[in-house]
């Protein structure tokens, strides 16, 4: 099938275009085992298309848990194209400023919880988290505890793959081979209820607490800077702590005078069902690490929002914030993440996030009684389905194993899901109507239903 044209203006087939993408393109995370390419073109809400013209039913919302108003969104388009004749790009550096980021720093303090109002802006998550970092140990810096540089994080959270981000993240593959990494940075253990056995019979929310403040009172309550943690561990597969957790988190961490920062780059915007997913469950973070829904992926674009003590310090008297991204506060992008609120707020979307939740639990409710599914978690339009081995023990299939429940829904089923590890993850457009819910839910349960965990594989239908 023909979707493109050369510099030249000649056609441009699907298959040739898979071909330019190996020859040219080294893809994240990439394998050779696996050499073929899925060339996605065109997109309109939760359906997309392939350069090979397959329609396919998008429940990963662009692949990486954004498109949050769906794909193909006039809207969003115009918003771009009138912000470009007007100025397409101005360095936000030193005194200089945009409406549009102004606008929309208004915009994001009055969602945001408490006396968080004040915004730094980044082109995605990976550079919100270090900014995020910096930012907590500049802040004690500044105020005479010079020495508070350690930062808390957590295994299975996912923060990102710059250095910092990275190094934060609690996937040890992320820190292979590219060492040393940033300094003063220790994990402990998360939240993770189905795995009870992690917590040697407490209750977990009592054992992460004295586990957190005992590794406090190691490194020294006088040199911790923050604790950053996802409201849900995302890329950890969809995993809610319990209702108590970051609650009594938080209250441990005041009493030390610690950070707490909250990475909302992947729930912000409504992913599951609110604004800001952490204000929900108690985190009542410092600094609150934002991208993807911003601008529901249609331009990079995050946001680094803080409480106003934080801001305060970092550009107070003759101090400045010596920190910064070319396209920091982008009018353009700006500009684009102000359509998107107002179609996340005039369209109802962060409801129906809570709407497709419902649809996908009760679709997905006779695949919890399959022996290879140890647990089907919904927060919001976001799903974590664990695949298992033993459903006694609970040990999970080998990733490649999930990997391959995901081919065979992309190949047989059209429908575009993704493993992290042993588990399917699914993160939707808000746009998703009930029929594409049932549809997908079926496929699922269809491929689930056939797979061999003994053999390894997905038996045919």
């Amino acid at each position: 099938m023909t979707i493109s044209t050369s510099r030249a203006g000649r056609a441009v087939s699907g298959a040739e275009l898979g071909e330019l993408d190996k020859r040219y393109v080294l893809h994240s995370h990439q394998r050779d085992q696996r050499p073929f390419r899925r060339m996605i073109v065109r997109g309109v809400g939760s359906t997309v298309w392939d350069a090979e013209g397959r329609e396919l039913l998008d429940m990963l919302g662009g692949g990486i848990w954004v498109a949050q108003v769906g794909h193909g969104r006039r809207e969003l388009a115009e918003a771009a194209a009138a912000q470009i004749t007007e100025l397409a790009h101005f360095t936000s550096f030193f005194e200089f400023g945009n409406d549009k980021s102004a606008l929309l720093a208004q915009r994001l303090a009055n969602l945001a919880p408490g006396d968080v109002n004040r915004v730094f802006y980044t082109s995605g998550g990976s550079e919100g988290v270090d900014t995020a970092i910096k930012l907590a140990r500049l802040f004690h810096h500044r105020r005479g505890q010079t020495e508070r540089n350690w930062i808390i994080a957590r295994h299975f959270g996912y923060h990102g793959a710059t250095l910092g981000g990275g190094t934060a993240t609690g996937i040890p593959d992320m820190q292979v081979g590219v060492g040393p990494n940033l300094p003063h940075v220790e994990k402990v253990t998360p939240p993770y209820p189905y795995h009870s056995e992690m917590y040697g019979g407490a209750d977990p929310t009592d054992f992460l607490l004295r586990e957190l403040e005992a590794t406090i009172e190691r490194l020294g309550p006088e040199n911790v800077a923050a604790m950053i943690g996802e409201s849900i561990l995302g890329g950890g597969g969809v995993i809610a702590p319990p209702s108590d957790y970051w609650p009594r988190v938080r209250e441990l961490l005041t009493g030390y005078g610690i950070l707490l920062i909250a990475d909302e780059v992947i729930t912000a915007f409504g992913r599951t069902g609110a604004w800001f997913d952490s204000a929900e469950r108690g985190m009542d973070a410092d600094i609150i690490v934002t991208a993807k829904g911003l601008t529901s992926g249609y331009l990079p674009l995050g946001a680094v929002l803080m409480r106003d003590r934080v801001a305060d310090v970092m550009a107070a008297g003759e101090a400045s914030f010596f920190h910064g991204h070319t396209y920091s506060g982008h009018p353009t992008a700006c500009a684009v993440a102000l359509a998107n609120l107002d179609l996340l707020e005039n369209e109802g979307l962060l409801k129906r996030s809570l709407e497709i939740g419902d649809w996908l639990r009760a679709g997905l409710a006779p695949a919890a009684a399959l022996p290879a599914v140890g647990e089907v978690r919904v927060e919001g339009a976001t799903v974590g389905i664990e695949l298992v081995s033993n459903p006694e023990t609970r040990e999970p299939v080998a990733p490649d194993l999930a990997l391959a429940v995901a081919d065979e829904l992309y190949e047989n089923h059209r429908v575009i899901t993704r493993n992290y590890g042993p588990t399917l993850v699914l993160s939707p457009p808000l746009v998703l109507d009930d029929q594409q819910a049932k549809r997908a839910s079926s496929a699922i349960v269809d491929v689930l239903s056939r797979l061999d965990v003994k053999a390894g594989k997905v038996n045919p239908s």
